[in-house]
């Protein structure tokens, strides 16, 4: 039977021949170019202003010539479903009505020519998507850069690929795809997942902290859910339902590997952290693959060969030389209610020694209330003073903490101050670096959101050592000597480092197992739901 998309082709075929010979002379590709929408879907799809320009500039390099043969045209549809593996719809692309289009054997020209645009308006979209993102990511997930350094979408290279395989979609969608490692494991992962069954599971009950070697009925449902994903291998003696179910050394085992690979604390102990991490459905985690694969399609363009990568939501940071990581360590971030921007920049210089001025957040919200309680022991067991905005001391006995009005707060240089022997710094609004910490026992912690958006460094020293690597040894020798003396001075680098701080949740790692990261800042379902919503618009 015939549905209304169906019917809808149709009735255009059939009104083809009705076409004045004036209409044969110009070429229906253009016309169909010219036109807003395609008249050969119902609903009719809009051609959109980006999508007419990539479409122009396509068909004028083959002189507005037909690009697609049947056996072309089965090959784009198959590359087109396989845009699934990506966390793409195959559906936006018009897969469907393109495979209804193609099965007329007498097709009008007007109708071969909707056919044959809306076939380049699929393929130029899905390279599009491919390699710089489904989204907007400045609409999304806004990432500040400093002004002129966005990177550029320059449509000649990609127009380049689509014409070169036409005849081979596949080695087009496989060029157009992010290269990078990440991309290509994830999509891997997701691929195989989307293949198979999801599993479902009963959620387990919140309730005290279920501690190695406790007796509680939430076991067998808590043994359940790591069998079904594999933490708890297969073979293991069940546990028995009822009140008398232990909590044993194999399922502490196994959600400890459950911990570490969702970045939890891995203490085995069962809190609400790691209950709310359990109860996620597989629906979900599929969901939290296709934001991040998103992520990773912005991320490809933003990433530098040489350069330092913050991975806010994995609280980590590493050295990037010639596309290899080369250093690694572990971060602390920003707290929820403060959290670390995302940003690219570059690194110019280094603060040796730094001194502290208390940001004005945290001095409204955390210095206040114990400068109130006794500013002379606050300041003086802290080696903080009080200065006005031209750096004059000022006496703290003077100040009404109640009301401080226009002052600031100063942390001399020395082992305790927050930023510890060295600050990294670099453009961006938010008055944000990379710095050392004395707070060195917080980096043993899980989460690590301490900060107030800066990000705290461990070994910071060998940070320093990388970018430093291009110094001589004779400048290296005098930085060292500047920096023993304990006194503020700055180093700048020989020349800038790119550094990217980025946000992703989900990633498969060097082990090859997935892993998932807590959403801290709450940011997957805002992505999720424009991805949703961009599919559901075609």
């Amino acid at each position: 039977m015939l549905n209304k998309r169906t019917l809808g082709l149709v009735g255009l075929a059939l009104a083809a021949p009705l076409a004045s010979a004036q209409d044969v002379l110009v070429n229906p590709i253009q016309q169909q170019l010219a036109d807003t929408r395609f008249g050969c879907v119902q609903p009719a799809p809009p051609l959109n202003e980006v999508d007419r320009e990539w479409l122009q500039a396509f068909y004028l390099q083959r002189g507005f010539q037909p690009a697609w043969t049947d056996e072309r045209l089965q090959r784009l549809f198959t590359q087109l479903d396989d845009l699934a593996d990506d966390g793409l719809d195959p559906q936006a692309y018009q897969v469907h009505p393109l495979r209804q289009l193609a099965q007329f054997e007498q097709p009008s020209p007007q109708l071969s020519a909707c056919t044959e645009v809306l076939a380049s308006s699929a393929y130029l979209q899905a390279l599009r998507h491919l390699a710089f993102g489904r989204l907007e990511q400045a609409k999304v997930e806004p990432m500040w850069q400093p002004e002129g350094s966005q990177p550029t979408l320059d449509r000649g290279p990609l127009l380049h690929l689509a014409e070169e395989h036409l005849s081979d979609p596949a080695v087009a969608f496989a060029g157009a795809r992010p290269a990078t490692e990440a991309y290509q494991r994830l999509r891997l992962r997701y691929a195989e997942l989307r293949r198979q069954p999801l599993p479902a599971w009963l959620a387990v009950p919140t309730g005290p902290l279920l501690k190695p070697g406790a007796v509680d009925a939430r076991v067998p449902l808590l043994e359940q859910r790591l069998l079904l994903r594999g933490d708890l291998a297969q073979g293991v003696p069940p546990a028995e339902a009822g009140q008398g179910a232990v909590y044993s050394p194999e399922l502490v085992a196994a959600v400890e590997a459950f911990q570490g690979r969702h970045l939890l604390k891995q203490d085995g102990v069962i809190g609400p952290s790691t209950l709310t991490e359990l109860n996620r459905s597989a629906s979900e985690r599929m969901d939290q693959i296709r934001v991040n694969l998103e992520r990773l399609r912005w991320l490809a363009h933003q990433l530098s060969p040489t350069g330092v990568l913050v991975d806010v939501a994995g609280s980590e940071v590493a050295f990037y030389r010639d596309d290899k990581r080369v250093w690694r360590a572990r971060t602390q971030v920003g707290r929820p209610s403060r959290p670390t921007p995302l940003l690219r920049s570059q690194i110019t210089h280094l603060t040796l020694n730094p001194t502290w001025t208390v940001p004005p957040t945290i001095l409204r919200e955390d210095k206040l209330p114990e400068l109130q309680r006794d500013a002379a022991g606050y300041l003086a067991s802290n080696n903080m003073q009080v200065i006005d905005y031209d750096g004059n001391a000022v006496d703290p006995r003077g100040v009404d903490w109640s009301h401080p009005g226009r002052i600031l707060i100063r942390q001399e240089p020395g082992p305790h101050n927050a930023l510890g022997r060295v600050a990294i710094r670099f453009p961006n609004p938010f008055s944000v670096y990379l710095h050392d910490t004395p707070s060195q026992r917080l980096f043993d912690n899980l989460p690590r959101t301490f900060s107030s958006g800066c990000v705290r460094v461990e070994r910071v020293s060998e940070l320093i050592d990388q970018l430093l690597a291009e110094v001589t040894p004779r400048e290296r020798e005098r930085i060292a000597r500047l920096w023993d003396t304990g006194r503020t001075l700055r180093a700048d680098l020989p020349k800038p480092v790119p550094i990217l701080m980025a946000y992703w949740t989900a990633q498969v790692g060097d082990d090859g197992q997935l892993q998932f990261r807590p959403d801290m800042y709450g940011y997957d379902a805002r992505v999720l739901a424009a991805l949703n919503a961009a599919g559901k618009r075609g």
